[in-house]
Order: C-alpha cells, then structure tokens, then sequence
C-alpha cells in the first residue's frame, strides 16, 4: 500500500462475522449451503418457467428475472468471503472491492425495482383483468425490464465514481463480509458533501420510490378486492399476491430493519451479521415461497424433473443427471 496526503491504496481486509477458527468453519458450511440452496432453487424456476409455455405470462416474466437477479445478488458476495475463509485471508483488493460493491449495488437496485413491477402486474390484473393481455404486452414488459437494468447499471456506476474519488488514510479494514458501500466510505478521511449527499441518500430514494409504487399498487388492489361480493372472489384475489406481499415484506423488512439498526447501534460487526437477512436469506426463500402455494410452478417443475421427454428407463434428464453422481 502506498501512504501519502492523498492515499492510494491497492487492498482493503475484509473482517468478515467471526475470528474464531471453530466459528469459521460453522459459517462456511451454513454459507456454503445457503448459497448452494439459492442458485439451485433459483435456477430451477428459472428454467421451469422458460420450459413450460404455460408460464410465459407477464407475471412468470418478471419471476424468471427476480430469480437470476437473486442468483447475482447473492453471487457478488458469498464465494468471496467462502474463498477468504477458505484461504485464512481477509484481504479484497482495492479493484476487487470497487467491482464487488458496484454489482452489488446494481443486482440489489434491480430486485427493488422488479418487485415494484410486478405490484404493478398484479395491479392491472386484479383492478382490469378484462385488459391485462391488452395492457401488459410482451413489449411493455421488456421495456419495464430494461429501464431497471439501465436505471440500476447508471446508479450503481454513479455510487463507484463517487468511491472512487475518496481518499484513505491509515485504516483499511471493513467491518464486513462484503464491501458495503456505507463501511467503505466510513474509512475514507476525505470530505466532500457532495459524495456523501449520494451515497446516502439516492439508494434510499429509489428504494423509497420502489416501495411507494408498491404501496400505491397495493392501495388499489384492496379497494378493487373490497368491492368484490364474494368472499371466495376475494380470496382467489388475494392468493395471487401472496407470494409478491411474503418476498415484498422479507426484502423491504430485512433491509429496512439492517440500515436503521446500523444507524443506531453502536457494533459494526451486529449490522454486518443482520445484513445477512437480506443478502443470503431472502434470495434463498424467494423460491419456496414461490412454489409451496403455487400449483403451476409445482407443476412445471415437476414436468422439468421429468424432462421433456422420457427414456425406455422412464426416467427424465435430471433424474438420469442425478442418478449418474
């Protein structure tokens, strides 16, 4: 590393949840685990929805992408800090670390805006069902999509040109398992109010502009389920966005709950272990809470563990795939 009045600096130490060896290695096989559950899981709807033309529906659409996204999400920080425990080494160089928080940022901004699309799907279809096909055609669909991947590309990319204009001094260590953007510009010793409006304040008004649509969506909803007579009516209504409003209050609950407890605790290491709740938990549940209530995934992964077509074995492609290992 070199020191000067204005540092420049080649790594940072990632501290990680625990120094303990004994505590390590309980971290790495839950995280290993954990990680393993939520590529699998996301994977498999991912390729049930693209394999099954029943689920090609604007809602499933939006479904396939939250899936790869979590995917992603997850990707930018679990094997590096499984690697780090792995190895007995805390360090991430400083180009590493950029790269980490700039895809963090970017798969984190595109799960908020994704749920906030299909609150709006689910809108249009129980306030007018009679125009949804209408309403939600595939080409507004793809344009939802691509304005959130450029809208969170150009945020993301705002968020690192901002880091990387902050100078370190004398501590390099992040009180983290992964290269968070609030810890990382807790060590720079640089002030500029400029960067610091940024950093701290756009990620809270696009996730508060996310969950206002959510809300204003849901509003709706109530009211157009409200008016319906029948209390089966409304049920049916209802089970449609189950799974929407359990992932909605997970993402929302768990990542509203870490950054006010960072605002008013005192440890850095407590924030770091309740970050844990929205960057690896929430991602791995996304696909049992999609599929315990839901008859068509059900039976579109079934379809997908038997294979699109059976051999004289009567046994699908993954089950063959399995059963070989």
């Amino acid at each position: 590393m070199e020191l000067g009045n204005s540092t420049r600096i080649s790594e940072f130490l990632l501290l990680g949840l625990s120094d303990d060896l004994e505590q390590q290695s309980l971290v790495y096989g839950l995280f290993l685990s954990m990680y393993l559950i939520t590529v699998l899981g996301n994977l498999l709807i991912t390729l049930a929805i693209i394999s099954d033309s029943r689920l090609h529906t604007p809602m499933y659409f939006f479904l396939s992408h939250l899936s790869f996204v979590d995917i992603c999400f997850t990707s930018t920080t679990v094997p590096k800090m499984l690697v780090n425990i792995q190895t007995q080494s805390k360090v991430i160089s400083y180009a590493g670390c950029i790269t980490q928080m700039y895809f963090f940022l970017l798969f984190g901004e595109l799960d908020n805006f994704l749920l906030a699309v299909m609150a709006y799907d689910r809108f249009v279809a129980i306030c007018h069902p009679l125009h949804y096909m209408v309403i939600m055609n595939r080409p507004l669909c793809m344009v939802l999509v691509f304005v959130s991947w450029i809208v969170s590309a150009l945020h993301a990319l705002l968020q690192s040109l901002m880091v990387l204009q902050l100078s370190f001094c004398t501590d390099f260590k992040i009180p983290h398992f992964f290269c968070e953007l609030n810890q990382v510009a807790q060590l720079s010793c640089s002030e500029n109010f400029f960067s610091d409006l940024v950093m701290h304040f756009a990620p809270v008004l696009l996730a508060a502009a996310s969950l206002a649509g959510i809300i204003y969506s849901y509003s709706k909803i109530v009211s157009s389920v409200h008016a319906i007579s029948s209390a089966q009516g409304k049920y049916k209504a209802f089970s449609t966005c189950a799974s929407h409003l359990s992932v909605v209050f997970f993402f929302y609950g768990t990542g509203l709950g870490v950054y006010i407890g960072s605002a008013t605790a005192h440890s850095s290491h407590s924030s770091a272990t309740a970050s844990v709740m929205y960057t690896v938990v929430t991602p791995m549940l996304n696909p049992f809470i999609y599929t315990l209530r839901n008859k068509d995934v059900k039976r579109a992964l079934k379809s997908l563990c038997r294979g699109p077509s059976e051999g004289p074995t009567g046994r699908g492609w993954i089950s063959a795939l399995l059963a070989a290992f």
